[in-house]
């Protein structure tokens, strides 16, 4: 049976060859500035000499693991399968919750992908600008004392600049990308015409032999072999910003070729009779064009650094929406792009992080060990989701799906205990990093979970709480009022405090209840809904996607039934805040949970404005809450 139908509005070729070309800055810079380091990297684990039966079965191994790991498994399969035009592991996972699938096991495959990320995202900075930069050591020896200190004070800098937003130098993105795969594929045909039999490795026979024939060594091979597809994940992830169609004919037309053509000439280089302990990729180069190149490359893993950093933001931010991360402080840079936001929390992080790597391992060689072992992980959890998918989405046979998908957990499974031998030389770095995050987001979503649960104990409906009303004798004065809930069906319990605090409520009342659908972006026409259900009572429904920022001000403004009432500068909104303290008799999360979850709590930003309330007319009221 076929892909469920989401293709996207035909568009003349011009329009998709400027997003390609913007998807080149933003989707493809971590993969495309792997020629940095990948085959170094290779031929290091090889322990053999550079023999021609070697760089060939090596190249081969480059080779056919872009072609099924990137082309296949992401290009041709995962793009296929969409949250509303949306990819990634995060909108993969809500897809399957939206049709029900939502499992345990879906959930925590989701958020050990989506945790593991962000340790990619440290990393990714760290060995792209500093296996740039080591190309000084080539035209200027002296300067290795210094390589160091420039990648800190390059990445430094770079985070620096993110609260400022990216958007104008942003637009350079795109064709300073095109002209480094320009270049590096350029030199890839300068290299094969050194030694044009080096195109015999697109043979997968010759990564076959090597890999039957050197026994632990071809093992540890394919740990480097892996570190030419990190990266790919992003063809997945960035798929709502540019399309499939833009981001097929960046790779399929552009990318994927200077890949293969700049791996190719380094290993042609080798058979030509290169030094192989030299750095491979600036041999490639005359000469008198290295600096520039240098430059050229330092740019690349600039750009390549931005697109990691911000996919981080974007994924949390999407994190957030779904109740996974508590809310934190998201600042719009950009009026005309949605994508281009900040989070000082996750910049600031990320930059302690990637610095501390650079100054601990202190070179690219060393980094790769710690660098692939986070992404084969995320490609195995994106392997079982698209299992469930295959099954739910698709409607494919038990059988189908189950050959597809075991294909690829072959794959992924090899290159994630090839990758697995290099844990004790760093490669616990980001697992650690995963596992707190993971640790972080079931706590928080245990908590809230655990919030609504106690506060949703003592509900009284509506027509009970109006009935106390009236035989108390509660004035309802003049004015209107729209208090924040998470019940859909009982009196807001920040209603009732208000009420037994003040011993009024307002003659115009609206319990507005927002609500976070599984999908990235909700119409115009299913936004809201309201519904009277008492004298001067409204209830009101807000649905919004995980993509989006909500602005409930400016919603009411569109609601023609009661903008009149509650989209005035008169309306007092009321927010709860909740204590967190330990349920009766040991009950409830357990304490070191329910300490993290509170402090996360405490520090998280306020509802005021991640909903873009009006703050001098909001009321706050306290409630303790037992977890």
């Amino acid at each position: 049976m076929s892909p469920r139908n989401s293709s996207e509005p035909s568009q003349p070729f011009s329009r998709l060859t400027l997003l390609a070309g913007g998807a080149l800055g933003v989707v493809f810079g971590d993969i495309g500035t792997s020629p940095l380091y990948t085959f170094r990297t290779v031929l290091s684990l090889s322990e053999h000499d550079p023999t021609p039966a070697v760089i060939l079965g090596l190249l081969s191994l480059i080779t056919w693991t872009l072609i099924l790991v990137t082309s296949i498994k992401y290009a041709a399969f995962a793009m296929r399968i969409d949250n509303h035009g949306e990819g990634g592991i995060m909108a993969l996972m809500s897809l399957l919750v939206e049709k029900g699938k939502g499992g345990r096991w879906v959930i925590f495959a989701a958020l050990i992908g989506a945790a593991l990320i962000y340790g990619d995202g440290a990393i990714t900075p760290a060995i792209s600008v500093l296996s740039a930069l080591e190309g000084l050591e080539m035209v200027i020896p002296e300067s290795q004392p210094y390589i160091l200190p420039l990648t800190v004070a390059v990445l430094l800098a770079l985070f620096l600049i993110q609260p400022f937003g990216t958007a104008r130098i942003g637009k350079i993105f795109g064709p300073v990308m095109a002209l480094w795969f320009l270049v590096i594929a350029a030199l890839g045909v300068w290299g094969i015409i050194q030694h044009p039999s080096v195109l015999l490795a697109l043979n997968p026979a010759y990564g076959i032999a090597f890999l039957f024939s050197n026994g632990y060594t071809s093992f540890l091979v394919l740990g480097g072999v892996f570190l030419c597809v990190t990266g790919a994940e992003a063809l997945y992830a960035d798929m709502g910003h540019f399309g499939k169609k833009p981001i097929w004919l960046a790779w399929y037309g552009v990318v994927f070729p200077s890949l293969l053509l700049n791996y190719a000439g380094q290993s042609a280089l080798i058979l030509a009779g290169a030094d192989s302990k030299q750095n491979l990729f600036y041999l490639l180069c005359p000469p008198v064009l290295q600096v520039p190149l240098i430059v050229l490359a330092a740019l690349a893993t600039i750009i390549a650094s931005q697109a990691i950093i911000t996919g981080a933001f974007s994924m949390t931010r999407q994190a957030i929406q779904l109740g996974w991360l508590p809310r934190l402080r998201i600042k719009q840079t950009a009026a005309e792009s949605y994508g281009q936001i900040y989070i000082g929390t996750i910049n600031w992080l990320l930059m302690v992080v990637t610095i501390g790597l650079v100054v601990f391992f202190k070179s690219s060689d060393k980094l790769a060990a710690a660098y692939g072992i986070a992404v084969s992980l995320t490609m195995l959890m994106t392997t079982g989701l698209l299992f469930v998918a295959m099954r739910e989405v698709w409607r494919w046979s038990l059988v189908s799906s189950a050959v597809i998908a075991l294909c690829f957990l072959v794959i992924d499974a090899t290159f994630l205990f090839a990758n697995l031998i290099k844990v004790l030389e760093g490669g616990y770095i980001p697992l650690l990093m995963a596992a707190a995050i993971c640790t972080v987001m079931l706590i928080w979503h245990r908590g809230v979970r655990a919030v609504s649960a106690s506060v949703g104990e003592k509900g009284v409906s509506v027509d009970a709480f109006f009935a106390q009303l009236q035989q108390k004798t509660v004035p309802r004065v003049a004015g209107a009022a729209v208090f924040l809930t998470r019940t859909q069906h009982n009196i807001p319990p920040v209603m009732r405090w208000h009420v037994a605090r003040n011993r009024a409520l307002q003659r115009d009342v609206l319990s507005l209840t927002i609500d976070i659908l599984n999908v990235p972006y909700v119409g115009e026409e299913q936004r809201i809904s309201v519904e009277q259900r008492a004298p001067g009572y409204w209830h009101g429904v807000a649905q919004y996607g995980f993509m989006e920022h909500p602005d409930i001000p400016h919603l009411l403004q569109g609601v023609s039934e009661i903008n009149a009432l509650f989209a005035t500068d008169d309306t007092t909104w009321y927010v709860g805040h909740e204590t967190i303290v330990a349920g009766e008799g040991g009950a409830g999360m357990a304490a070191w949970q329910r300490h993290i979850f509170a402090f996360m709590k405490r520090n998280c930003a306020h509802v005021i404005n991640h909903y873009r309330l009006p703050s001098d007319r909001v009321v706050e009221i306290s409630r303790r809450v037992a977890v």
